[in-house]
């Protein structure tokens, strides 16, 4: 399962409005894919469909989906937003990253 903070819950349902798409029926995608400074980096974007293969949740009224083999690194993840002087954006609470690059943007088991 993946959770979604109240701060994060507000930042999507706003964006997905801006882009067209409807929080109520549309998903947020997380996903992980290689790359970045710790070796694996996240992935954020709005989707209308769900795959077969895709898992489904719903947590703080914001649907999501993830592919089978992203959900195994992000179990337990927090998706969270922080919009303070530094200006991160999206933040992942992961509890099964050991390892995080400084700007929280990638990770390693």
């Amino acid at each position: 399962m993946i959770q979604v903070s109240d701060t994060a819950k507000q930042r999507v349902i706003n964006l997905m409005t801006e882009e067209g798409f409807d929080a109520s029926k549309d998903f947020v995608r997380v996903g992980v894919k290689s790359g970045g400074c710790s070796g694996l980096s996240y992935e954020l974007k709005f989707d209308e469909i769900a795959g077969e293969a895709d898992k489904v949740f719903e947590d703080n009224s914001v649907r999501i989906i993830v592919d089978k083999k992203s959900f195994l690194y992000l179990v337990g993840t927090t998706l969270e937003y922080s919009g303070g002087l530094n200006g991160k954006g999206f933040v992942f609470n992961n509890p099964n990253a050991q390892r995080t690059c400084g700007c929280g943007e990638s990770f390693s088991l």
